[in-house]
Formats: C-alpha cells, structure tokens, sequence
C-alpha cells in the first residue's frame, strides 16, 4: 500500500476504527485519530506518524480545529474514515426528541460537517477517498427497534450515493461500508443507546434489545481485523467500489432486500407504470 498518504479517521478509540488505526500504523501510515475522549486515543501508540485528537462531533468548529491540525501536523489528507457513531435502540414512540437527534447529530451530522471541511483539501489535490461507515441497516430497515439508528445509516448512505457523484470530477471518491454483525464492542453501553422511557407495550423491541446486549454481543461472526484489512485494501483500489458490504450475513441480507424490493416492483408494475402521462 501507499504509506506515503495521510489517514484521518472518526470514532478511533474502540472497535473498528481502533483497528484500522493500529493496522495502518503497523504499515508506517500517517493517521490522524479522533474521539471525543483524547485520553482514549492516547494509549493507542506514541508513533510520530500518529496524531490523536479530541473532537466534539457536534462542533463544527470542533471538527474544523481537528482538520487545521492534521493539516499542520501532516501537510495533507488523502483518505477520510468516518467511522464514529453509535446505535439507538427503541421503537419510534419511545424515543424522545432529544434522543433522535443526539442520534443523528453523531451519526449523520458529524459525518457532514467533517465532510465538508476535509474536501476544499482534497478538491485542491484533485484526490482523495472517502470511507463512510454505514451498516447493513442502512441498506435494510428490518430490525424492530432500531428506527433511529436506521434512520441515521440510510440518510448516510444516501448521503454517499449523491456525494459520489458530485466530487467525482474532482478525483475523489466515495466508499460506503456497509458491516454486518462484528465482534467489536458495539453493542456494549458505550456504544448502545437505550430509550429513557421504554413502553412496555413494545414486547418485540424489548426482545431485539434483550437479544443484541445479551446473546449476539460478543457472539458476532465477523472478524475486525479483516473487515479493517479489507478497507485498507479498498483503498488502493482504482476504480473501488460504491457499496461494500463486509460479512456473510450482510451480504445475505442484502439480498433478501433486493429480492423483496424486486418482488414489491413486479407484484406491482401495472399501478407504478400506470401513473404516467
């Protein structure tokens, strides 16, 4: 791989952007980090290709400084992670209006604002890759419990889709990560949001939620360090692609969507073609 192009990277203190920090400084990578606790970041290396920075996701300004620094620090930025985020479990009549947007302001928002601050340095350059870090739950909605959290990783992916299209003249493209299940801790009270004020009503959401903290977490299929692998790989890829699903089960549930949205569209073809002039 290039050693020579500048990381930065979202929500580097745990789990996969932890990971990525590690691998790509083990290959003489110079990678900016961040987290909103800098003393997360600080146990991670003392390597002088590593700059650990404290960031306020739902600071502009925060994330401005965070930029200016890497800047400073490196000289350039060749390859945006947005990793940082977090699940909201509870159903839509649960959640409060503060929980929903605290939801968005990491997932979706902080996402955009690093965005826009990253890319006046790599529309100069005329390179650059942006990695947005997804989930299979933006791509299918089926998991009861979870609208917030699937309301933050579609606006993400779709995000990513018309991103793609704007920046490509410039010679920047754009990667949405899609994981499934992987055994980070993601579902652990660090990462795992749970409503305020839970109705008891929502049987099924209780038991999505008793599931995920109690039987899938730490029984996930998927291997970090080679989800972590595989988007450095995609990194020095030519032509990468749009959409990378990482792990079995992502890529069987991302079929199963297809085929029902392929179903949904023939079932009903003559009432969706029927509304033309």
């Amino acid at each position: 791989m290039d050693n020579k192009k500048v990381w930065l990277i979202t929500g580097a203190s745990k789990g996969l952007g932890r990971s990525l920090v590690l691998q790509l400084l083990g290959k003489g990578v110079k990678v900016a980090a961040t987290s909103r606790s800098l003393a997360a970041l600080e146990d991670i290396s003392q390597d002088s290709n590593y700059l650990p920075l404290g960031v306020d996701l739902a600071s502009e300004d925060s994330i401005q400084m965070a930029v200016a620094e890497t800047i400073r620090q490196f000289g350039r930025i060749d390859i945006l992670v947005n990793n940082a985020g977090y699940a909201q479990i509870g159903s839509l009549e649960e959640l409060s209006d503060g929980e929903i947007r605290d939801n968005f302001d990491v997932n979706v928002f902080g996402l955009f604002n690093f965005t826009r601050q990253v890319l006046p340095y790599m529309r100069a350059q005329q390179s650059g890759r942006i990695f947005n870090i997804s989930s299979i739950a933006g791509f299918t909605g089926n998991f009861p419990g979870f609208s917030s959290y699937c309301a933050t990783k579609f606006a993400v992916d779709g995000l990513s889709e018309s991103l793609a299209a704007e920046v490509k003249p410039f010679g920047i493209k754009v990667t949405i990560v899609s994981p499934g299940y992987f055994r980070t801790a993601f579902l652990s009270n660090s990462s795992l949001g749970v409503p305020a004020n839970p109705l008891a009503a929502y049987e099924s959401v209780r038991a999505t939620q008793e599931a995920h903290q109690q039987q899938i977490n730490g029984n996930q299929p998927g291997d970090p360090e080679k989800a972590v692998a595989t988007i450095i790989e995609m990194a020095d890829v030519a032509q990468p692609p749009l959409h990378l699903f990482l792990g079995q089960d992502a890529y069987e549930m991302a079929y199963k969507k297809i085929e029902a949205v392929k179903a949904d569209l023939e079932a009903w073809k003559a009432q969706t073609v029927a509304t033309s002039y």
